[in-house]
């Protein structure tokens, strides 16, 4: 049974952009990646973090490689050499995980996401680009 917080949050997603849920996504991979950085938590544990994660980069890797993906080019370059990154450090981390390591995939996740949801932008560049997503047609910014 979910609580009203639970209902809550599945009724946001289900009315969330695409942008706001693949913020949502990465935050929440971050957390769980930086809920399993404590010392003495299971090998295991840490292991299905990364791979969650792994998974997420997975899909985000696809998507930004469609030929009809409507990503700007520049910016799905950098995803997908993000990505690149990505499964190179989840390698190494199911290998030999340590906090150092999670830390980047932590940082990563977080940074893109403040991205997406616009938390990094001044009020200024906030008005600015619901402008322009208003001025282009695009009501999901």
């Amino acid at each position: 049974m979910k609580t009203g917080y639970a209902k809550q949050q599945t009724m946001a997603l289900e009315h969330a952009s695409p942008e706001q849920t693949l913020a949502w996504g990465l935050t929440t991979t971050a957390r769980k990646m930086a809920a399993v950085m404590a010392p003495g938590t299971p090998r295991e544990t840490v292991l299905d973090a990364v791979r969650l994660n792994w998974r997420l980069w997975t899909i985000i890797q696809a998507e930004q490689a469609d030929p009809d993906c409507q990503t700007p080019r520049s910016i799905r370059e950098g995803l997908l050499n993000l990505s690149n990154f990505v499964d190179k450090r989840s390698v190494d981390l199911l290998a030999v995980p340590t906090a150092e390591k999670l830390e980047v995939l932590i940082n990563i996740n977080r940074n893109i996401a403040a991205g997406l949801l616009g938390t990094d932008l001044s009020p200024e560049q906030k008005a600015e680009r619901d402008r322009q997503a208003t001025t282009s047609g695009d009501v999901s910014a």
